[in-house]
């Protein structure tokens, strides 16, 4: 792997982890201020979380088909 190709699958690792910080955070907050919502937002969580996560996979995926 050379260099280009770490830097981009780098940031795509890193932009996921922050997505779904930003999504668990949320998450935590709208079911502490409506508890009987927990259901709805837990799935719409997962939903959100798994998202992010392909998008980071294809980018790494990208970076490294991109680099040859």
């Amino acid at each position: 792997m050379t260099g280009v190709a770490a830097i981009g699958a780098g940031l795509a690792a890193i932009a996921a982890g922050l997505g779904i910080g930003l999504v668990g955070s949320n998450a935590v907050q709208g079911i502490a201020r409506q508890p009987e919502a927990t259901n709805e937002i837990r799935g719409a969580m997962i939903l959100a979380a798994a998202l992010i996560e392909g998008a980071a996979i294809i980018g790494m995926i990208l970076s490294f088909l991109m680099n040859k």
